[in-house]
């Protein structure tokens, strides 16, 4: 007779830094359909605590389309012969990106306005020493009333607003931990 044990979750380890050679595939930071001219671009810097820059982290990044709808699925390409992938179709908006940092800690996306109902882009940070990943909201405007950012005290909140260089260049550093910790949240499932 054999009995049934509960089995616990095993600890989480360390991510990175291989999966930067893995995951990030061709065009990843290239959301927005080519030749848009609704783009915007959206860049950062990922610090870790002493405030050096983190050269292999990785970031995702996800939103809806600029009318609110779900974006749809399927833009990936894969070579008929070697099923490798071959990147984005270059047409279809996924709301999804995929970026590494480069040796300077700095990431790149191309992508839609979010809508003005969530006027943030949601980002996952991986890096090296990251027991989990960790969410977080680039948000391009700050609207009032917003419960996330009214929940915060001001220096806090200020850690998720983007701020605008000019006219479709946004700008949003990650801090992951320190005085200027960027605001991480927590998602329970």
């Amino acid at each position: 007779m054999t009995r049934s044990v509960p089995v616990e979750p095993t600890p989480s380890q360390t991510v990175g830094p291989f999966y930067g050679y893995a995951l990030p595939f061709a065009g990843g930071g290239q959301v927005a359909p080519a030749d848009c001219p609704d783009a915007i671009t959206l860049h950062g810097i990922v610090r870790d605590g002493a405030g050096q820059p983190v050269p292999d982290a990785l970031i995702e990044t996800w939103q809806p389309a600029p009318a609110g709808a779900s974006a749809p699925s399927g833009s990936m390409r894969r070579d008929p012969v070697t099923g490798r992938h071959l990147g984005r179709n270059g047409v279809d908006f996924t709301g999804f990106g995929r970026v590494a940092t480069d040796a300077d800690g700095r990431f790149c996306v191309r992508t839609l306005p979010p809508p003005a109902a969530k006027p943030y882009v949601s980002l996952c940070v991986f890096a090296r020493g990251l027991l989990h990943h960790l969410f977080t909201r680039a948000y391009l405007a700050a609207p009032e009333g917003e419960p996330l950012l009214a929940a915060l005290e001001p220096e806090r909140s200020a850690t998720l607003l983007a701020r605008q260089e000019r006219a479709g260049v946004f700008r949003f550093d990650i801090t992951l931990q320190g005085e200027k910790e960027t605001v991480f949240l927590d998602f329970q499932s």
